[in-house]
């Protein structure tokens, strides 16, 4: 590797992590915003979906400089080819938090629809996805990034358990419709932004072995 390519990788590296750093932020305020009904956090949270984007606009400029300036090979590739997905990924984990926000605004007026319990707990699973597979990135760790996957079934099972006690409380009240159905897009928005954490996990296992295991199950049934 030449040094001129080292430098580019090192501040391309620098730049998809603090995308990262922005994407995991607008995740955490847009669930307190939920839960909270906390209006100004859910406005900051869509505000802050445009810088977001544009950070997610450099990136991929940067990654594209690079492969046309550089021509990378083998490793090198790879980690370019990988940023280049995270990037994406992480821009639609963005999208989907400012989703959430629009959907507090909702919530934070009457009727008042209550918040699963269980909501807290996918809420944390959700985040700790997102967490580890960027440290597996930084620290090409695979055998973190698979863990990861398995964590995603849970999170879906909390989805489904979540989604039914919604669908319970808007049977029982016509108040709790048009509320519950903004409760229930958030929740599933929640639950799409474990798929990209587990998008992310995967593409972290080509990055360190050089092996495509999306849409394949039986990558990870081999690891449990």
């Amino acid at each position: 590797m030449t040094k001129h390519l080292e430098r580019d990788l090192d501040l391309l590296q620098r730049d998809i992590l603090t995308l990262a750093g922005a994407v995991e932020e607008a995740i955490y305020k847009a669930i307190r915003a939920l839960q909270d009904r906390d209006i100004t956090m859910a406005q900051e949270v869509i505000a802050g979906d445009t810088p977001i984007d544009n950070q997610e606009n450099h990136v991929e400029e940067e990654c594209l400089k690079l492969l046309a300036l550089h021509q990378p090979v083998a490793i090198d590739l790879r980690r370019v080819a990988t940023i280049l997905k995270i990037n994406t990924d992480l821009e639609r984990m963005a999208d989907l938090a400012a989703d959430i926000g629009e959907r507090a605004l909702v919530l934070a007026h009457p009727p008042t629809v209550p918040i699963p319990s269980a909501l807290q707990r996918m809420t944390d699973l959700t985040t700790s996805m997102v967490r580890q597979s960027l440290d597996s990135f930084v620290n090409l760790d695979a055998r973190l990034a698979r863990r990861v996957w398995r964590l995603d079934d849970e999170v879906d099972r909390y989805n489904d358990d979540i989604i039914q006690e919604i669908i319970l409380a808007m049977q029982s009240s016509p108040d709790m419709v048009e509320p519950g159905l903004s409760l229930f897009s958030a929740v599933r928005h929640l639950e799409r932004i474990a798929d990209h954490a587990t998008n992310i996990a995967e593409d972290v296992v080509y990055l360190v072995e050089g092996e495509i295991v999306r849409h394949r199950p039986e990558a990870v049934e081999a690891e449990r």
